[in-house]
């Protein structure tokens, strides 16, 4: 048994933070950034925590499906910023909904969100009693970010999304794969102050090659794309949108040339947002559906990657 998907939401901060004002900060410019990543603006908290942007995102998908926190059987979040190891964001969203079902939280980076949809559509199918599921990709991105290092503080942003899923059969596939233990991407613990313990480590903040990740990125959406469409004997004009992880423009871009596709087919937002890690492709799936350019019975692929190394994809039916 799978899920549809019922109702989105998403939550960003009100400040935004441009360019122009990045180059203040580090030695960059606009038009370096622009071209090299494709972000013009990004939106940054400056007093809200990751679970309160969860919670508000969560809030706004309950509105869109129509229901309330009491209709909700289990809450999954993902994030590689909470504020507190424990309680997770997850209890602590569950917390603000005023909810009072389990709440579990989800570390996948940036294709966490992805991930959230496999593990609610396995709660799905364990517990015929489950009829609704909350999934949240929640980040405060800036408070792991060396804002001395230009090669990685331009790139992202904080923000939120959610769907509540109810049990259904929109759920269609997946594929997913870990490079474990690959240090291209990867956000060190602070290592405390056991005086027993004598190992060095790096910086608790995002550490990134650049070359490695784009190359992993374009690599891997296109084997996960080709992957689902062949299992499932579709081709790309069976689908209505790609909505993938918005990491770089350019990636998504050179994922487009090797499927031999419209770039516009990729839904893109990054230009306003940035990388917002796991809640980055919810935030897109809900910004396409309320464009209106998709409707009910529109197949849809979902694909992010990120630290792990990870990698995954889905289709599904709206």
């Amino acid at each position: 048994m799978s899920f549809r998907i019922l109702g989105t939401g998403m939550y960003v901060p009100p400040r935004a933070v441009t360019n122009d004002e990045m180059s203040q900060i580090v030695e960059t410019s606009d038009e370096w950034i622009s071209k090299r990543v494709g972000v013009r603006e990004r939106r940054i908290s400056e007093n809200e925590f990751t679970s309160e942007m969860g919670a508000k995102a969560a809030q706004a998908a309950l509105d869109d499906a129509g229901c309330t926190a009491a209709d909700i059987d289990m809450i999954l979040s993902a994030t590689v910023s909470g504020e507190t190891s424990s309680p997770s964001t997850a209890c602590m969203i569950q917390h603000d909904l005023g909810a009072t079902c389990p709440a579990m939280e989800l570390n996948a980076a940036c294709a966490a969100f992805l991930y959230l949809l496999e593990t609610a559509a396995a709660y799905f199918a364990l517990h015929p009693e489950y009829q609704k599921i909350l999934v949240v990709g929640c980040e405060r991105i800036s408070g792991i970010l060396d804002w001395a290092d230009r090669s990685t503080c331009v790139i992202f942003g904080d923000g939120a999304g959610a769907a509540v899923l109810e049990r259904g059969s929109g759920y269609l596939d997946s594929v997913c794969n870990v490079k474990g233990g690959d240090d291209v991407i990867k956000i060190p613990h602070t290592i405390g102050c056991s005086p027993f313990f004598h190992r060095e480590q790096d910086t608790p903040y995002i550490h990134m090659q650049g070359q490695e990740t784009f190359k992993y990125a374009v690599n891997s959406l296109v084997a996960d794309i080709t992957v689902l469409l062949e299992r499932n004997h579709l081709t790309m004009d069976d689908i209505a949108y790609i909505v993938p992880h918005q990491a770089n423009l350019r990636i998504i871009d050179f994922a487009s040339k090797r499927l031999g596709i419209d770039p516009s087919k990729m839904f893109a937002n990054i230009d306003r947002y940035g990388n917002t890690s796991s809640a980055s492709v919810p935030i897109a799936l809900h910004e396409l559906k309320e464009s209106g350019k998709i409707k009910r019975g529109d197949k849809l692929i979902l694909c992010a990657f990120g630290g792990g190394l990870s990698d995954m994809a889905c289709l599904l039916t709206y």
